[in-house]
Formats: structure tokens, sequence, C-alpha cells
């Protein structure tokens, strides 16, 4: 991948990553941490991965995208948004009474987003069928879900694992955001995840394992997918939760929580000074 295009990509990431932490605070509600952790993978998803067209986001040839960690929105609004789906401006309706911008993802409120999300282990589910659908079909199309590590604790998850291997989906990308916490801790205390890689091979998928803050990482990966052949792929996507906004690092206990007062203008100003370097072309 060029410089100049990991560049713009960095810069779509962090402005991404400023406007989820205000829709954020606006709401007084939200899920930032996780939403965080994914900023570079949803973000090269829509602007450098998936076919699809903010003109015609019901286009039946478009790629699909399932945000399975549904309460992931603050990542997943604020790209649709700067990719042309909705104004920016839309976004200060997010968890707002008299808005349709809900705090889990939307299908039939919020332009651009394939499906509804929110109970964990159905988002992957709903992949699995599009992408058999398309096979069924004869198109050519490819479905992606972005998954979370934590929801890998859900019985649901494996259960479509076993499916998408058994059709042979070849057509099927999940990417797991590998940030090590859920909601009550470590996802090594709550309910020990590894090895994944094993755990996913043994279901019949292929696995690639990247640093999911990595652009050039995350593009090798998804291009090695699309020329993958006879079974679904994972990536496991190492990242940080709460990443960009240095109190919320690595900690749980941002998992669903919004910032207020101080600690909002800290994060917005650690967020700001990123974006503003990307800006500047500084390092």
């Amino acid at each position: 991948m060029e410089q100049s295009q990991i560049h713009s990509l960095a810069v779509t990431a962090a402005k991404g990553r400023l406007l989820g932490l205000e829709m954020v605070h606006r709401a007084a509600s939200g899920h930032i941490g996780g939403s965080l952790s994914a900023m570079e993978i949803v973000t090269l998803l829509y602007n450098g991965v998936m076919r699809v067209n903010p003109a015609e986001p019901r286009d039946p040839d478009r790629d699909r995208f399932v945000l399975s960690k549904g309460h992931c929105t603050p990542a997943l609004y604020p790209i649709l948004a700067m990719r042309g789906y909705f104004p920016e401006e839309d976004l200060k309706m997010f968890r707002s009474i008299d808005g349709c911008m809900s705090g889990h993802a939307e299908m039939h409120q919020v332009p651009g987003v394939d499906m509804s999300t929110g109970s964990l282990g159905q988002g992957i589910s709903a992949a699995v069928g599009m992408a058999l659908a398309g096979k069924m079909d004869g198109k050519g199309y490819r479905v992606y879900t972005l998954l979370g590590d934590g929801e890998l604790d859900e019985g649901q998850v494996w259960e479509a694992a076993m499916s998408a291997a058994k059709f042979g989906l070849d057509n099927l990308c999940a990417i797991v955001d590998v940030n090590g916490l859920q909601i009550d801790g470590k996802t090594s205390d709550v309910m020990p995840l590894e090895p994944l890689d094993k755990k996913f091979e043994s279901f019949g998928w292929r696995v690639l394992t990247v640093d999911g803050h990595d652009f050039n990482a995350l593009e090798s990966a998804f291009q090695t997918a699309k020329e993958n052949q006879g079974c679904p792929v994972v990536i496991l996507a190492r990242t940080v939760k709460g990443k960009g906004v240095s109190y919320m690092e690595h900690q749980a206990g941002w998992h669903g929580k919004a910032p207020g007062g101080e600690l909002y203008e800290q994060g917005r100003a650690e967020l700001q000074a990123q974006y503003d370097a990307l800006l500047s072309g500084a390092n």
C-alpha cells in the first residue's frame, strides 16, 4: 500500500475517533472502548476493501458488512458519515430520543447499515446467511463481519462458525477485534479464549493474525481472504481497547461508559492532537 494511502486512512481513522468520542459524550452513553479499538478495521473496510456505493446503499451486488459487536456504532457511524452515506451532522442524533441513530446498529433507519445487531452472536449468524445466499444465487459479493473477542463467549458464534465451514463460505471474512477485554474485565479471566487460532482452525476456518492498528497488515490479510478458496477466513486483529485516549487504553472500565467534564476534555484534546499531527504531515 502506498504511503499516501496509508496516511489518508490514518487521517480518516483519527477523525473517526474524534467523532465517536463526541457522539458518546453528547449522548452521555455509549460504548467507546471497543469502538476506538476497531477504528482502523472499519476505516479500511469502507475505504479500500469493500465494493460499496453510498449513492446506492441497497445495491444487490454490493459487499456486505455486519457489525456483530453491534454496540460499537461509535466506530461504524462516523465512518459511514465520512464515506458519504449521510451528513456528519446526523451523528448528533446518536442515542437521542428524537433521532433515529440508535446505540446499536440499525438497518432500517441508518443508511449503509446492512444488518441490525446488538445481541451478541447473532451478527455473525446473519453474515453466514448472507454469504450462503450469495453462493446459492451465484452472486459475486463478499460478506465481512466484525466481532469482539468477548463476544466469542456466545455459543451461537461457534454454531455459525461450524455452518460457515460446512458450506465452504469462502466469500465470508470474519474479523475478531482481539483487545483482550470485555465488560467484566480481561477475557483471560472472564472466559479464557486462547488459543483462538487453533479453535477457529479446528472449526474449518483459515486463520490470519495481524496487528489491528496496522493498515498494511490489515490490507494484506484482507487480500489473502479475497484470494482464499474453499473455506471461510477469520482475521484475528490484535488491538488496544480505548486506542488513542491514554486513560482509556487497556481499561475494561471504559467498555460502555461516557466520559464527561475534564476527562472528556482530556480525551478530546489527545485525539485532536493526533488528528492535527496527521493533517500537518507530522509523524
